[in-house]
């Protein structure tokens, strides 16, 4: 029906006759010539209708947005003066010569000028898509996947298939569970990651295994954050952590060239520990030059309890940041920043201005400064590297909350000032702990299949709270790209780390019993690592919620408005699974 595209046609195209196909962009009629803007996902063209060529120019004249169309006609440059330099079709038109109207269209309840809701948005997802903004990033995924296939490929990877009706798989959050027809009163579990089967891949000496794949997850979501997302799944045997992250990091480096042409150079590497220290976060943004400094040692001896308390407390952590230029902020600006920190647990916000730094405590300002004598008010200035004209903001707490409201305060400062360098700022974090604690029991920080560094299991049960896992986290403008370890192959460790986690080894045989009977059969040394396919894209085209880099995805709420899912099952069905619901009445 068609011989091109609309956005292929160009000055090459002069004095040819082409044939093409798509939807009514603009319609106008200026003194009696037509000009129409046609799209398709190419890109868009000007059409020219002259009313010499009656039976066309009247069809035209019907034209309304979104109308789909065929029509041929001759390419020819524009008039002198009236290229648009904005368009890659800028410097031709086409003379219509025919048209035919294929559908015509309704008026359009989304407006193409202006910002929709996102629910109305995504319930006309196919009208939505038809912009050319959205169909630019769902072409620039495919790019990108296709991208990823042939690096992986060449470096022989093989693109392996795992199950989407399995077993739960503990990765943190609730599983989207499948009532089984011919097991009745039983389910599956939609997978929230292919973990054990990759890992059971390379038990079954697959070498090198990827895939790109849909995992699940019943979890309350945000901008970042989807029921159902899209992994890059890698798996190797025989690499060790540094081998894994070599070969992803090219990866990432190649995808960034040949998409982007930019060069993310190599790598830099921070432990976990150094992250939180100085950024407040497990996945630094690197573009933010501001830093957390701690001075606790300062401050043991002061009067001020609200410094002195955390300051003698094992658990607590008295921190400041350094803003440059920050002493033209306001007493307004402060407090604000005071309420944000709240929202972290913070009590308040302590603030000391540093209008002239030589003329020593005469040049600071604060209502803390009381409490502080000279010796020790210099140390800090000192410690922090403030200069005149700079801010110093602390955080006195646990240092839970100290991290935590310091690290978000951080990453508003860096947006409300404009303090970010750079564009594209990747590292890599390592060496986290093997497994955090609350409530008195471990949990494993990563998954229970990570193995710790450099240790046995008896020097892993011998000091579980200091143990290191050999994990590692890709992180890119203060987002996890991806992460990965290698992984337990050895049954005793395995058993030892699910003892740690409070697993019995009954649970353990019930949940995990194939993983563990396969351990028993020359399972070889592997690691891997999944990339968030939806962030990087969104990341690599500047969007601002993976929702605007997937075809269909689903509202904060994990419905569908386009098709009023999720709905009400057939009671036939439900009959025929043993299923019975209860929905609990909302009082009066």
């Amino acid at each position: 029906m068609r011989t091109d595209y609309c956005g292929n046609i160009n000055s090459s195209y002069l004095g040819q006759t082409v044939t093409l196909c798509g939807w009514v962009n603009r319609s106008r009629d200026l003194g009696g010539v037509i000009f129409l803007d046609l799209r398709d996902r190419e890109g868009v063209v000007q059409v020219v209708f002259d009313p010499d060529l009656a039976d066309v120019f009247e069809t035209a004249i019907s034209l309304r947005n979104e109308f789909c169309v065929q029509l041929t006609g001759l390419v020819r440059a524009r008039p002198e003066g009236q290229v648009n330099k904005d368009m890659s079709t800028g410097e031709i038109e086409m003379l219509g010569q025919s048209l035919t109207i294929l559908n015509k269209s309704a008026a359009l309840p989304l407006d193409w000028n202006q910002e929709n809701s996102e629910e109305q948005r995504l319930k006309y997802r196919y009208l939505d898509l038809r912009r050319p903004l959205m169909s630019d990033r769902l072409k620039f995924r495919a790019k990108v996947t296709s991208t990823v296939r042939g690096y992986l490929e060449n470096d022989g990877f093989l693109d392996i298939e795992t199950p989407i009706l399995t077993k739960a798989t503990p990765e943190g959050a609730r599983d989207y569970l499948v009532p089984s027809r011919t097991h009745k009163g039983q389910f599956f579990a939609l997978p929230q990651s292919p973990q054990l089967f990759k890992q059971l891949l390379m038990m079954s000496g697959m070498d090198k295994y990827y895939q790109i794949v849909k995992c699940f997850r019943d979890e309350d979501l945000r901008a970042d954050r989807q029921p159902e997302f899209t992994q890059i799944d890698i798996e190797t045997t025989f690499l060790d952590a540094e081998g894994v992250m070599a070969i992803t990091e090219g990866l990432i480096r190649d995808l960034f060239q040949k998409m982007l042409s930019v060069d993310l150079g190599e790598f830099p590497s921070m432990t976990y520990a150094d992250a939180m220290r100085r950024f407040g976060s497990d996945k630094p943004d690197l573009r933010n030059p501001l830093e957390l400094t701690d001075i606790a040692d300062l401050l043991k001896d002061v009067e001020f309890k609200v410094f002195s308390g955390p300051a003698n407390d094992a658990k607590g952590r008295v921190a400041v940041i350094r803003v440059p230029g920050g002493a033209k902020l306001s007493r307004k600006q402060i407090d604000d920043y005071g309420k944000f920190v709240g929202i972290y647990g913070a009590k308040g916000l302590a603030w000391m201005k540093v209008n002239d730094l030589a003329a020593g405590m005469e040049g600071l300002q604060s209502p803390i400064l009381k409490f502080l004598n000279e010796d020790v008010a210099k140390a800090i200035v000192e410690r922090s590297g403030a200069q005149s004209g700079d801010i110093l903001l602390f955080g006195a707490d646990s240092n839970t909350v100290v991290t935590e409201a310091l690290g978000a305060l951080r990453l508003k400062l860096g947006e409300d000032l404009e303090l970010l360098e750079g564009q594209w700022k990747p590292l890599w974090v390592v060496d986290f702990p093997m497994f955090e604690e609350f409530d008195g029991q471990f949990h494993a920080l990563h998954h229970p299949f990570t193995a710790p560094r450099n240790m046995t299991p008896d020097e892993l049960a011998a000091n579980p709270a200091g143990a290191l896992s050999n994990a590692y986290d890709m992180v890119l403008n203060g987002c996890e790209l991806g992460g990965g370890s290698v992984r337990i192959h050895k049954e005793d460790m395995q058993a030892k780390v699910f003892s740690l986690l409070g697993i019995s080894d009954e649970e353990a045989e019930v949940k995990f019993g194939f993983l563990l009977e396969a351990l028993k059969f020359g399972a070889p040394p592997h690691a891997g690592l999944a990339f968030g396919l939806d962030r990087l894209v969104m990341l690599m085209t500047g969007a601002t919620s993976i929702r605007d880099v997937m075809a269909f995805p689903k509202t904060n709420t994990a419905a569908c408005p386009l098709t009023n899912a999720p709905g009400e099952a057939n009671p036939e069905q439900l009959k025929e699974l043993s299923i019975q619901t209860v929905i609990e009445k909302k009082a009066d």
